[in-house]
């Protein structure tokens, strides 16, 4: 079963057990409307009672966690749901889940490297890209100018890397 991750646990806010939560949903006040999440080690299962948004953020009500310190042992968790919970994506979407595993090729046809997950640091997507020659992973931004095409029918990108790459 393939997951992907809604949402990141933030740190504890206030005394009663409520978190501050960062949701990777269109809608952030969606996060809710998965049912149980799974943690990212698969052993636990995390239930929003309640979501309201916040400045810069969301705070949640969890099943089961009614104090800080409970709160606070959950700070830095991601939240994943089944794959198959998701509605599919238009035509011209895709969700990052998917561009893992993706061949990532020059525009000239050479074999560049592999999408090796997609991340965001709070500047910006870059794509971690193994490089086919081996070595260490390399960040490339994830913009139109960097990755001009995204062709999920062929399970490829075309990437446009730095002249040093």
């Amino acid at each position: 079963m393939t997951r992907v991750c809604i949402a990141q646990i933030g740190a504890a806010h206030g005394v009663r057990g409520e978190v501050r939560l960062k949701a990777f949903t269109q809608d952030p006040l969606n996060v809710a409307e998965y049912g149980p999440l799974e943690a990212e080690d698969g052993k636990w299962q995390i239930e929003i009672e309640a979501v309201r948004p916040a400045k810069d953020m969301l705070v949640a009500r969890l099943k089961g966690i009614t104090d800080r310190d409970a709160a606070e042992a959950l700070t830095n968790m991601r939240l994943y749901v089944a794959r198959e919970k998701l509605p599919p994506p238009a035509d011209d979407e895709f969700y990052y889940a998917d561009l893992v595993g993706l061949a990532a090729v020059k525009a000239n046809g050479e074999t560049f490297g592999t999408v090796k997950a997609v991340h965001n640091f709070g500047a910006g997507d870059l794509l971690e890209i193994e490089p086919a020659n081996g070595g260490a992973t390399m960040m490339l931004a994830f913009t139109e100018a960097t990755v001009p095409t995204i062709d999920m029918a062929q399970r490829r990108i075309v990437v446009e890397p730095p002249a040093d790459a």
